[in-house]
């Protein structure tokens, strides 16, 4: 039974949060964030959470800033009004990309977001794919940072039989790559990006034999899209039959839907962690797979202290 769990959600993305709370067989949580007239995030809890189990749904997607507040405010409100433990489920952890110091003088938000969870007064931390995985690092709460990996498997071992190619968009994915060509039992290629600046990219050379094939490029994220549509006409010029997308966070900004429509890509696979827009859902390359069970799993044994070990694939 559970009947001293508690889910709540912001702002960010209620339907996923509505999804898990099926999957769970309990009511989402009654909650109110909302802004004042000047901006500000004003959170009220609607229901009592004394001694109770609390999860906190709440992708860090945009608005970045207005997320991540309203997951602080509504983890500080929990903490006052007494909940047992605090689990903070973030689907998509934003500033994940400023995890070290790539300049003089640089910040690593990743490092200031954990520590700001933290001191809200979470106990622990539910994610799914983060962009580098020494982030978990960065938290002193218990963390469990989950993959997509069997969500994306069931879709592409039912689309894509055969001669299929697993590639890489830069060597930084290479370890998530390989592990996915694995278990699809397929050839891993690799492509050498150079990048010019923030969100820009240049692809310089494919490491590996795509002619013939099937080629699926797997990655974490798709921001602006340009790695990926560089990497697809690299790709078909080195002479694959066909070039597709997989990835976890369809963060889809900037001209990212433009330059999707005009390249050469069949289709992109994508998680719901982030709610598409409207123009994304209208697109009809982008196919959206659901992470609810997966998180309701992990919401449910983390419930009864159950391992979560099993779901590391």
């Amino acid at each position: 039974m559970l009947d001293r769990i508690r889910v709540f959600s912001g702002n960010a993305n209620l339907e996923l949060a509505r999804k898990i709370c099926d999957n769970l067989g309990v009511p989402l949580g009654k909650a109110s964030v909302t802004t004042f007239s000047d901006g500000e995030t004003r959170v009220e809890i609607n229901e009592n959470v004394r001694g109770m189990d609390v999860f906190i749904i709440q992708s860090t997607c945009t608005p970045v800033n207005v997320t991540c507040m309203e997951l602080l405010i509504m983890i500080d409100a929990m903490k006052r009004a007494s909940a047992d433990r605090i689990t903070a489920v973030i689907p998509y952890y934003g500033y994940a990309r400023q995890d070290r110091k790539v300049a003089p003088r640089a910040p690593i938000s990743a490092k200031l977001i954990a520590d700001l969870i933290t001191a809200a007064g979470a106990n622990r931390v539910l994610s799914l794919d983060l962009h580098a995985g020494q982030i978990q690092g960065f938290f002193n709460i218990p963390v469990d940072n989950l993959f997509a990996t069997p969500v994306l498997l069931d879709h592409i071992k039912e689309k894509y039989q055969g001669n299929a190619v697993i590639v890489s968009p830069d060597t930084g994915g290479v370890e998530r790559a390989r592990a996915f060509a694995k278990r699809l039992d397929a050839y891993l290629a690799i492509i050498d990006k150079r990048r010019e600046g923030p969100n820009e990219a240049q692809v310089m050379n494919i490491i590996g034999n795509v002619k013939g094939a099937r080629v699926i490029i797997f990655d974490d994220m798709i921001d602006t899209a340009g790695t990926v549509t560089e990497a697809a006409k690299a790709l078909e010029e080195a002479g694959a039959l066909e070039v597709s997308v997989c990835c976890t966070h369809p963060v889809l900004s900037g001209p990212a839907l433009d330059r999707i429509e005009n390249s050469n890509m069949k289709e992109i696979i994508v998680t719901d962690t982030i709610p598409l827009s409207e123009k994304a859902k209208a697109c009809n390359r982008i196919k959206v797979l659901s992470v609810a069970g997966l998180l309701s799993k992990a919401v449910r044994r983390i419930y009864y202290n159950e391992s979560v070990s099993s779901l590391f694939i």
